[in-house]
Parts: structure tokens; C-alpha cells; sequence
């Protein structure tokens, strides 16, 4: 793997780490994962399913995430003040996050780009798409919400396994995350025990910074509810949701789905709030799909010419 760094990105001026996959002039797909995920947590094999089927792969690490830009000298998050209303120690939204991702294909010389995310990425992707039309192909939310509280509601017993002081070692983040996939995996699919604890090393290696995680978690809370927005959304846009989401429940998909016009909506039977492997082939062709189709309708039709005259 062969990360970059692109330094000035966006109104903001961060560093964001990346890296590309594939042919550079297939067209490209912009994977934006979810609340202190990095560009590993996509993984390596899914990334190829997508090169596979012509398509010019980027995924970066989000700002307070990885190694890109950490916030360390912004105010202290207070989650539990913003999720009573309180909203004021964000140090950022959503909006700012998706700036940075258009300002990674600014840095990359990329127009626009067809844009999937995953969970808290997938806001930032509607964001794009809302705040950013230009600059967007298509659209792939997974395993995600509108911002509306009604729906896209963890389990409680999910929400639980966050309880208690973050992880100090790297054999506790591990085990943390080995705990709450346990809980928000895909039940209807193998349990990869080994792959989890490897990334989840892997991410602790490259970034523990334990503030971080709630600075995007307010930045999420803080940017309120899409719905309203959502409904100007004319990219085409396949929504993507596990049927046992125990993170972010299926209402959030079908709420997402209904909130853009024309949107396709897919939920899967044993699917999670994660990418287990025996679905990448098929979530690949997916969004395969749509891009290719997103491709050929942005092609002008030659004009037809008219009859030689005699």
C-alpha cells in the first residue's frame, strides 16, 4: 500500500492521506468511510473487487482520523452536551468534512468523482451531494441516515459496548473492536476474527488519538437533519443497508431512500453495520453498476446530421 499525502486541502488547509488503486484514467470512485474509520477499513480486497470492474479507486483517511490533519488543538468535545441540544463545542460539521473531500479531488486534478461512503461517510457523501452537485457522479450510501433522530437508531445493547473510558493499549483497542463487531457485524455472515483484530491493530497503529472519535461524532450530531436537503439530490444514488444493522438500524437506509428522488434502495438479508467478505463481490458489481450507468448517461448523443442535399 502506498499512501500520499496531499498538504492544503480544502477551505481548511489539512493534510489528507490517501491512496489510489487502478487505472487512473478508469473513472474514479471516492470511498468515504465512517466515524473514526481509516482507509484501511476498507479493505484490500473489496478495493480490488472495484478495480476489477474498471474502476479508478481512491480512499483517504478522514480529517481527525489516520494520517491526516488531527484537530489537537480544538476546544474539548462534549457528545453528551450536543446530543441534549447543546451543540456548541463542534469543532467542525459535516460540511467542512465534505470540503475536504472535494478538496482531495481538487489536489488530485479530479472534477468529480462517483462518491461511496459507508456510515458516518455516507453523511458526508449526501453532503456532497447536496453542497457540492458538481462534483459528484453518482452516489453510494451504506449502512447510513438522513440526521433525522426518528430512524438510523443503534441498538442499545450496541451502544453499550462504547461504554467506559477509551482503549489505553493497543491490545485494548483491539479487543474493543473485536467486542462491538461482535455485536454490529453481519450475523448472516462469517465472523473473520483474524481479519478484524489485523486491521484493527493496524488502525491503532497508524493513528490512536482517543479525542478525535468524539470531535466527528459532535461534527455528525452538530450538522442536524438532511432530509429536507436530501430531496434536491439528482445524481443517481443506490442506497445500501443491512437488514441487521445493529449500529445504524435499516430505517435509516429506507428513510435515505426515500428522502432522494428516484433512488434505488437494496437491503440485505444478514448484513451488518460492516463489509463482510462473501458480499464484496456482489456490493462491487453494485456500485459497478451505477457508475457505469451514471457514465453513459452524462455522454452527449451525437447530433444527428442532416441529409446531404442534392
Amino acid at each position: 500500500m502506498t499512501v500520499e499525502k496531499a498538504p492544503n486541502v480544502g477551505p481548511s488547509a489539512i493534510e489528507v492521506a490517501y491512496e489510489r488503486l487502478g487505472d487512473p484514467q478508469a473513472p474514479p470512485v471516492l470511498l468515504v468511510m465512517g466515524l473514526a474509520g481509516q482507509l484501511i477499513n476498507w479493505p484490500d480486497g473489496f478495493c480490488a473487487e472495484l478495480v476489477d470492474r474498471g474502476l479508478h479507486v481512491i480512499r483517504f483517511d478522514n480529517r481527525d482520523c489516520g494520517l491526516s490533519t488531527h484537530l489537537h488543538d480544538a476546544p474539548e468535545p462534549d457528545l453528551a452536551a450536543a446530543l441534549a441540544g447543546d451543540a456548541s463545542s463542534a469543532s467542525y460539521t459535516l460540511s467542512d468534512m465534505a470540503a475536504d473531500a472535494v478538496g482531495l479531488l481538487d489536489a488530485l486534478g479530479l472534477d468529480s468523482a462517483h462518491v461511496v461512503g459507508a456510515s458516518m461517510g455516507a453523511m458526508i457523501a449526501q453532503t456532497i451531494a447536496i453542497e457540492h452537485p458538481g462534483r459528484i457522479r453518482s452516489l453510494t450510501s451504506m449502512m447510513s441516515a438522513t440526521g433525522d433522530p426518528s430512524v438510523g437508531q443503534a441498538r442499545p445493547e450496541t451502544m453499550a459496548a462504547f461504554a467506559g473510558p477509551p482503549p489505553t493499549t493497543r491490545e485494548e483497542a483491539i479487543e474493543r473492536s473485536v467486542t462491538i463487531f461482535r455485536l454490529a457485524g453481519s450475523p448472516g455472515f462469517e465472523f473473520d476474527e483474524a481479519a478484524l483484530r489485523e486491521r484493527a491493530g493496524l488502525t491503532y497503529d497508524r493513528d490512536h488519538d482517543r479525542t478525535a472519535v468524539a470531535r466527528q461524532a459532535v461534527a455528525v450530531v452538530a450538522s442536524g437533519d438532511r432530509t429536507a436537503r436530501l430531496r434536491s439530490v439528482g445524481v443517481p444514488t443506490l442506497v445500501i443497508h443491512g437488514a441487521e444493522d445493529a449500529m445504524c438500524d435499516v430505517s435509516g437506509g429506507r428513510a435515505t431512500a426515500a428522502a432522494i428522488p428516484g433512488a434505488e434502495l437494496v437491503v440485505i438479508d444478514g448484513m451488518g453495520h460492516d463489509l463482510p467478505r462473501a458480499l464484496w463481490p456482489d456490493l462491487a458489481s453494485r456500485i459497478t453498476t451505477l457508475a457505469h450507468h451514471a457514465e453513459a448517461a452524462s455522454r452527449p448523443y451525437d447530433t444527428p446530421q442532416p441529409p446531404p442535399t442534392r
